[in-house]
């Protein structure tokens, strides 16, 4: 008998569980209540002509087993050209870090190769996780087979995989901050600068916060699958390739139609209640949308017990950082480097004490004086995203926190002011070349994404909300309180960034549950 299946949310793990699930025989059913797939992984247009990637606007950690089982080349998946990430410096003293290499005025040789050895030692770290990441979590009590297995695979990895001395280390340094892991590593204040900003990037964290190693494992994971790369049409056309795969699995897709509700009775789910009154009924439900609106909003706390719905309301999951586009008029000069390079990926991240100092407005309920940017400009690879001889300019701003002391109604234009003004000061004239702008703060990024908190990784990816414990005990393996309702998105096991794999675990342990092989 083929089992039914209905998906809430069509972001980048929903549409991969969905693909998983059609090709096991399932029928799929996945509802979008935006216009279009991909969530923060989608190509949206603003300013008229101009268009860019939603949030995610790098991909970098796109599964190799997901891309491979799905067969998303053949579904129109194209990666762009890889991109080197450059620290900007106001005196043009730039440094370019590659996935092994550093070069740049001002960097010695002992950094440069401290920074070689650097990277091969915590890309190892993140690799010796890898048995933990494309399984589900294992429960520390009541484990079953498969729990043991993850468990044994991991001890292998770290015991023997990465030998007694480097074990030693990774327990050391796991649940630190990067901070100090960098000043006992390098000398060059801009280069720690530039490696700690991938540590708290899209976190409500600063470089001495602790957790933010394990942030940059995380990080350092995509790296293990490929180097970092802008698609071509933006990462809507990742998304789309995805979905196509799914349709052609035997998927369907709706767009445009709200979840209003998933229908539980007697602690089972039947389906859900779209926002105009149709009912879907299915065997299973999977929702790829973050704990507090799957279980607060959609359930409802009158089916789930008292302190597990406690435990999903303190799930952290308020955003800091804001995204800025940018139409330009003409490419804009940065000091001495050539439109090659400004294709790559640029910082705004001088040193760590910058980073931590942006931070601590954060803090206090207010935006970053001196704000940390990550910038592409992604028309320079690919043409079409702009009116011929214009660009357009993707910006990941921090520190924007949620809750703003004084509100983002009337801050928003000044922040998003402050932004452009900032990457004025690299790129002279620079404000003058705009002829659109536009701001998503984390309160717009909640209302456009259906992400709560507007946090791009549905919840803060520290290590009291990983692995086991990801979003809360109780439902850290997929399956939830509700019996027929799972979890796949970003708000589960391993956590946010694009890479398929939540998504994937989910998928597989339906399969499993249901008796039949992933």
């Amino acid at each position: 008998m083929t089992r039914s299946v209905i998906i809430v949310g069509g972001g980048h793990n929903g549409l991969i569980c969905a693909a998983y699930l059609a090709k096991a025989g399932y029928e799929v059913k996945l509802v979008e209540a935006r216009d279009r797939v991909g969530g923060g992984a989608s190509t949206v247009s603003f300013a008229g002509g101009y268009s860019v990637s939603g949030l995610a606007h790098i991909l970098h950690s796109l599964n190799e087993k997901v891309c491979r089982d799905l067969n998303l080349a053949g579904a129109g998946l194209k990666a762009g050209p890889a991109v080197d990430t450059i620290s900007l410096d106001r005196q043009g003293r730039h440094l370019t870090l590659g996935a092994n290499t550093a070069s740049g005025d001002g960097l010695s040789q002992k950094d440069i190769d401290a920074y070689r050895s650097f990277k091969n030692e915590y890309r190892a770290y993140a690799a010796a996780l890898d048995p933990l990441m494309m399984n589900k979590p294992p429960r520390l009590k009541d484990m079953d087979g498969r729990d043991k297995l993850t468990l044994a695979k991991i001890g292998m990895k770290l015991r023997f995989g990465l030998g007694a001395k480097s074990m030693r280390e990774f327990l050391r340094v796991g649940g630190i901050n990067i901070y100090d892991i960098l000043n006992e590593v390098f000398d060059n204040e801009s280069l720690k600068g530039a490696i700690a900003l991938d540590a708290v990037l899209g976190h409500h964290m600063g470089p001495r916060t602790p957790n933010t190693v394990l942030a940059y494992l995380h990080r350092l994971r995509g790296e293990n699958q490929g180097l970092p790369t802008l698609p071509p049409g933006g990462m809507g056309q990742v998304t789309q390739a995805i979905s196509d795969a799914a349709h052609g699995f035997g998927a369907t897709i709706r767009t445009g139609e709200k979840v209003k509700r998933i229908l539980v009775s007697d602690g089972k789910t039947s389906g859900v209640e779209l926002s105009n009154g149709e009912q879907l009924h299915a065997d299973i439900v999977v929702s790829n949308a973050d704990a507090k609106t799957t279980f607060l909003d959609l359930v409802g706390t009158g089916e789930l017990d008292a302190m597990f719905a406690h435990r999903v309301n303190q799930t952290r999951c308020k955003g800091t950082v804001a995204k800025v586009y940018l139409a330009l008029s003409e490419l804009p000069q940065f000091g001495d480097l050539s439109p090659e390079q400004l294709g790559h990926r640029l910082l705004v991240a001088p040193d760590m004490r910058y980073l931590e100092h942006a931070f601590n407005f954060a803090k206090y309920g207010e935006f970053s004086r001196a704000p940390v940017l990550e910038i592409t400009v992604p028309s320079i690879a690919d043409t079409s995203l702009a009116p011929a001889g214009h660009h357009v300019m993707s910006v990941s701003a921090g520190y924007a926190p949620y809750e703003l002391k004084e509100g983002w109604e009337q801050q928003r234009t000044i922040f998003m002011d402050k932004v452009i003004a900032l990457v004025g000061e690299y790129a002279p004239g620079f404000e003058q070349l705009v002829v659109g702008k536009e701001i998503l703060t984390p309160v717009d990024i909640e209302r456009e994404y259906n992400l709560t908190g507007g946090h791009w990784h549905q919840g803060e990816m520290t290590i009291d909300q990983s692995f086991m414990m990801r979003p809360v005990h109780g439902s850290a393996q997929y399956d939830t309180p509700i019996e027929g309702l799972f979890l796949c998105g970003a708000t589960a096991h391993p956590g946010g960034n694009v890479t398929g794999i939540p998504g994937h675990n989910a998928a597989q342990r339906i399969l499993k549950t249901q008796g039949e092989s992933g």
